[in-house]
């Protein structure tokens, strides 16, 4: 990853890419520092801090959604790996409907919000496939599954995390679609843009996260949505070219109450929200 070393000012843009194409390793190596300030060169030779913003000021959406319950671990499933996607818009050129996703995080004992952690999150697309692992996630037959067909392994090889923790993917093609990283605020909160996620077989319609604090991995779950908007979301393109949806919350092995986002309409989508309760110092509570 070349550096620029020409010492021309540097916008806001090529900050955003650069700050994209510096990497999870380094990302994590900067908030480790405590201070909140810790800095980094990017690939344009520029030095930046790795503080989240946001649109706008998102803490009055969470009003009324706090909480100090430990939020449910789940395994990491079999597709997760370090996508090296420092960005907040991680839909590529994924169609599908928009979802603005908002999370929290705090500490689970002092329920103070934890800024400077690392919230990463990863998903399939509308046919159910994996970036980094389309092969895997057809059902390992190498190639997209015939239209309408599901798609994803069989339960007993569940990629959603209900298998057993399997560690982190080895990538077997060079896409990151639907992947991306982000540093909490000061309230503890970072935004992705994406698209709503599509199904796979054995599992109900999810997101993975996992939260790293000072270069821990002190959480790792999965968020869910309401049926009645899962439909609706299905019932549209590109999402109706996909028949034959097997399993849904009330049947899903993984599936808690807590783990629903509260979801609205928003512009052309969703904005979907959700607190996060993270057990920062790894003590167990």
């Amino acid at each position: 990853m070349g550096h620029d070393h020409e010492g021309q000012r540097v916008s806001r843009r090529r900050l955003i890419t650069g700050i994209s194409s510096l990497g999870l390793g380094g990302l994590l190596a900067a908030c480790s520092s405590g201070s909140g300030t810790a800095s980094v060169t990017t690939s344009t030779g520029a030095t930046v801090t790795p503080q989240a913003t946001t649109a706008k000021d998102l803490t009055s959406i969470f009003a009324g959604a706090n909480t100090c319950a430990l939020t449910a671990t789940t395994t990491q499933g079999p597709y997760y790996f370090d996508a090296d996607k420092i960005r907040s818009d991680i839909r590529e050129d994924k169609q599908g409907v928009r979802l603005r996703v908002a999370i929290k995080v705090q500490d689970s004992e002092t329920c103070k919000p934890l800024g400077n952690a690392v919230v990463e999150i990863w998903h399939c697309d509308a046919a159910g496939l994996y970036s980094g692992a389309e092969a895997q996630s057809t059902g390992g037959g190498g190639g997209n599954p015939p239209s309408g067909a599901p798609t994803g392994p069989p339960p007993s090889g569940d990629p959603g995390g209900g298998g057993g923790d399997m560690g982190d993917l080895k990538p077997t093609d060079d896409k990151r679609y639907l992947r991306g990283a982000q540093v909490t605020n000061s309230d503890g909160i970072v935004e992705f843009t994406t698209i709503w996620p599509g199904w796979y077989r054995g599992r109900t319609i999810h997101i993975h996260a996992m939260v790293h604090f000072s270069s821990e991995r002190v959480l790792t779950t999965q968020v869910m949505f309401d049926e009645k908007l899962n439909s609706a979301v299905m019932a549209k393109a590109p999402y109706a070219e996909h028949t034959g949806r097997d399993t849904f919350n009330d049947d899903d092995t993984i599936y808690k109450d807590g783990m629903l986002m509260k979801v609205t309409e928003e512009d052309d989508g969703y904005l979907g929200v959700i607190v996060f309760a993270a057990d920062s110092d790894k003590d167990g509570a």
